[in-house]
């Protein structure tokens, strides 16, 4: 009488897909908080 939710296959290909969104989405966050603190540092020293 226990109803197990039934699990859709493992999709590998959508799981790397996702991975590299999210891979690419921390990248262009940190490329821009590069760039903030680069120009931060330029206006206080100039």
């Amino acid at each position: 009488m226990t109803d197990e939710p039934t699990q859709e296959p493992f999709d590998e290909a959508e799981y790397r897909r996702r991975q590299r969104s999210r891979a690419n989405l921390t990248g262009w966050i940190l490329g821009g908080l590069a760039l903030l603190f680069f120009f931060i540092t330029m206006a206080r020293m100039g």
